[in-house]
């Protein structure tokens, strides 16, 4: 059987932390900036840990990524 490649695309949405968790970024920080609030815009800078129901899609696409 050949081996899994890497989803590029997901290899740079997602990161895997020491103890294996996936991480993720917030959506809705690119543009329309001015009507969010600046603690809004603040929270949204901070990565968050994937739920483990959707943890367990992305551990497939990038099985391979540190």
């Amino acid at each position: 059987m050949p081996k899994m490649k890497t989803h590029r695309g997901a290899a740079k949405r997602f990161k895997k932390t020491g103890t294996g968790k996936i991480v993720r970024y917030h959506a809705y920080k690119s543009h329309i900036l001015e009507k969010k609030s600046p603690k809004r815009k603040r929270n949204l800078r901070k990565s968050a840990v994937m739920h483990k129901s959707d943890a367990k899609r992305i551990e497939r696409l990038i099985a391979y990524v540190k």
